[in-house]
């Protein structure tokens, strides 16, 4: 997938979540300072941000007071339906006490709020007299009246915390309490993997069908990976005006068609070819 895989996670839980126009449109709550990918995840879906503020005096604690006056207001103009939280929290590096945790399950029981848990960090903890409290954990802990009944999605990663490595992209969620129906609508949203593959098969089949009646190119059948590599002719007058302004052709070719036209390819040189052989992925 081209997203990372937590911030594909999160932005179809959201997609499932958001509904409604004008004052019925979904308001999701989020904690500033926050990760940006919240609050652009939440524009992309024309829901309203409803920003609370982490108390930096308190070392950037979660006050549910401050919930309750980001709710009041924004039921004003939105219907506040999600409440999110990032816990070790992101870019603020606090880690919520477990008083804290149970206050804000007990506020989303309240509010009848979606609780989106970003957990990716809960590795990553230092300092002395502070743990993690896992947000499933807390509400199973505080019983039937609460783990029956809020609806809780919890997030975490591969690619974070001590296992950064470049390349590394791996995420998963677990899903508490949520209605079977939508449960099914997330079941498909996840699964489109073969509806993912079937258009990418269109799309190479297609590339062919496109290149290959066009003068002076060569496209052999994109039977797998993600890229086609055409063959292309220069013309000896182009080859020897690359030469001359320090080119190779078919690099010189590229340029050219990124100037002339806006589409942008990587010159075959750069992979390496057969000598006199000009070609671009």
């Amino acid at each position: 997938m081209g997203q990372r895989p937590i911030t594909f996670l999160r932005q179809t839980m959201l997609k499932l979540l958001v509904s409604g126009e004008g004052r019925s449109r979904t308001g999701v709550m989020i904690p500033i300072p926050q990760y940006p990918l919240y609050s652009a995840g939440i524009a992309e879906l024309n829901a309203v941000q409803v920003n609370y503020y982490l108390d930096e005096e308190q070392c950037w604690a979660l006050d549910v007071g401050e919930l309750r006056r980001a709710l009041s207001q924004a039921r004003e103009h939105c219907q506040p339906r999600v409440l999110c939280i990032i816990n070790p929290g992101n870019p603020t590096g606090q880690v919520q006490s477990r008083k804290c945790i149970e206050d804000v399950i007990k506020f989303a029981w309240e509010e009848q709020l979606f609780l989106m848990a970003d957990e990716v960090y809960q590795d990553n903890v230092y300092a002395e007299g502070s743990e993690f409290h896992s947000f499933k954990k807390v509400l199973f802990e505080l019983g039937p009246m609460y783990s029956s009944v809020v609806e809780l999605v919890s997030f975490h990663s591969i690619s974070k915390g001590f296992m950064g490595e470049c390349g590394f992209r791996g995420g998963y969620m677990e899903v508490v309490n949520l209605d079977p129906a939508v449960q099914q609508q997330l079941s498909k949203l996840v699964s489109e993997k073969q509806a993912v593959l079937s258009d990418l098969a269109h799309k190479a089949q297609l590339t062919q069908e496109i290149f290959s009646p066009v003068p002076g190119i060569r496209c052999n059948p994109v039977q797998g990976a993600m890229y086609s590599f055409p063959r292309i002719q220069i013309p000896a007058r182009a080859a020897q005006e690359a030469q001359a302004r320090g080119f190779a052709p078919d690099m010189f070719f590229c340029l050219q068609l990124l100037e002339e036209t806006g589409i942008c390819v990587v010159p075959g040189s750069g992979f390496g070819q057969r000598e006199g052989t000009y070609h671009f992925r």
